[in-house]
């Protein structure tokens, strides 16, 4: 077995977590940005001012980008499955 092909599917696995988790983390860092700037202007300290918003632009994008994050994920796990046989080599 060569050590450049578990290092490969390695980089790959990486890459295919990073495009699913980035668009449900990057609207809730904006959405949480903005809260905090809203809650510093204002003073106002109140703790679900600052987790209801990101609850719903986390809800909001896994509708949006739910399929897409499905896919992709589903289409990594036949192609690890597929490699299966040049394992068994």
């Amino acid at each position: 077995m060569d050590a450049d092909y578990f290092l490969s599917v390695a980089n790959q696995m990486m890459w295919v977590l990073a495009l699913a988790a980035a668009p449900i983390l990057v609207p809730a860092l904006v959405a949480g940005l903005i809260t905090g700037m809203i809650q510093a202007a204002t003073s106002i300290n109140e703790q679900t001012l600052s987790f209801v918003p990101k609850l719903v632009v986390v809800a909001v994008s896994i509708l949006i980008f739910g399929s897409l994050i499905l896919g992709l994920l589903s289409d990594f796990t036949v192609s690890i499955f597929e490699r299966i046989p040049d394992l068994v080599k």
